[in-house]
């Protein structure tokens, strides 16, 4: 364990980058098919309203819902030491409230929705919630991302009520490490869910990965290795800058760094076909059943092609997740708004999105929520 903290607190000095063309992957390197993104459907299983069209016409059929800013782990990244404030459960949005909303917004165009915290699987009534929601005409995908610490127990019923698709944090395959991170034990429940998750047939089990200089960038290939003989997506995800959470650039491992390492180890290593509004760039090592993807937000952005509005557990609508910029819809709802006043308020706000997000030092330098508030 004093390993691991001498790791992590002593991070490399000097600044080891001499200029930012370190953080960009080099663009002639060939890692198989060279189209990167699917062509785009222009048929949508929706109408999609004019509420979720930007000013660059970026459609969102893409809703992050955060059911709750309560969790139970204390991560380093998503939360500063002394912890933070949470909002009283009075202004929190009611399972009717986000039932409301989400209806307003799955009629409007959107077909996808994430549930996110927090830890959304602490958020009383999370099975009514779940069977709710994924009965909703139009909503196509109705997915989770949990930390997995009560998952394993939860899943049989999370499935049945309308689950579709999976994603579990984990940053470190070594307890001690894990127990430091978190500041709380429990790195075998986490093992546990993704086991039964692939147990119950979710595939892919998307298991996402904040890597961090010192802390876990020697365990890259021992993740990777995860994909071999299970259904595993290992997601690779550039550390990004929060309130509370003291992001610092000599922390970031560059999308560059991490695929050269895979690269290195496993050299059948190749590029996937992706779709224009994915998030990760995603890969596949030959003889591996599962696939590995890197999530490139500070090096390489994929604002173009965003499709994701955020619904904060307190009501407010964040546009961007870097953004400071937030309008709450959970006022005007108890004042008794209409549907149509709602779409209004949202639309304005999606049409005022920017094209995309500042570069990583200024979101570093730009007030913004703690991500246990925002929803990861």
């Amino acid at each position: 364990m004093k390993r691991y903290i001498s790791r992590i607190t002593n991070w490399p000095t000097p600044f080891p980058f001499r200029n930012l063309n370190f953080f960009m992957v080099d663009k002639e390197r060939n890692f198989g098919s060279k189209p990167t993104k699917e062509p785009i459907n222009n048929e949508e299983g929706n109408q999609i309203s004019d509420m979720l069209i930007d000013g660059f016409g970026r459609k969102h059929t893409y809703l992050r819902l955060s059911l709750t800013e309560r969790c139970n782990l204390r991560c380093q990244y998503c939360m500063p030491a002394e912890g933070v404030d949470l909002t009283p459960s009075p202004k929190l949005l009611t399972h009717n409230e986000i039932l409301r909303l989400a209806n307003l917004f799955v009629t409007s165009g959107v077909d996808k929705i994430r549930l996110t915290g927090g830890e959304p699987t602490v958020r009383k009534g999370i099975h009514d919630i779940c069977s709710d929601l994924s009965s909703l005409k139009g909503l196509k995908t109705l997915a989770i991302t949990t930390n997995g610490i009560t998952l394993a127990k939860k899943l049989p019923m999370l499935k049945q009520c309308g689950i579709t698709n999976l994603n579990i944090s984990l940053d470190t395959l070594v307890p001690s490490k894990f127990e430091f991170m978190t500041r709380r034990k429990g790195h075998h429940k986490v093992i546990e869910s993704i086991n039964a998750a692939i147990d119950v047939g979710y595939n892919p089990v998307k298991v996402n990965c904040v890597v961090m200089r010192g802390f876990n960038d020697d365990e890259i290939c021992d993740f990777v290795n995860l994909t071999v003989d299970k259904p595993i997506n290992v997601r690779f995800i550039e550390f990004m800058p929060f309130d509370g959470n003291v992001w610092n650039v000599k922390k970031l491992i560059p999308y560059s760094e991490m695929l050269d390492t895979v690269a290195k180890k496993f050299p059948t290593l190749k590029r996937l076909c992706d779709h224009p509004t994915e998030t990760a760039k995603n890969f596949q090592i030959d003889g591996h059943v599962g696939t590995v993807s890197f999530v490139t937000s500070m090096t390489e952005h994929f604002c173009a092609g965003c499709n994701r509005l955020r619904l904060l557990a307190d009501g407010n609508l964040k546009v961007c997740l870097f953004g400071p910029s937030e309008v709450s819809l959970r006022d005007p709802l108890r004042s008794g708004a209409g549907d149509e006043e709602l779409r209004e308020i949202i639309g304005t706000a999606v049409k005022r999105k920017k094209a995309s997000h500042a570069g990583m030092f200024d979101i570093a330098k730009t007030a913004n929520r703690p991500m246990i508030h925002i929803g990861g």
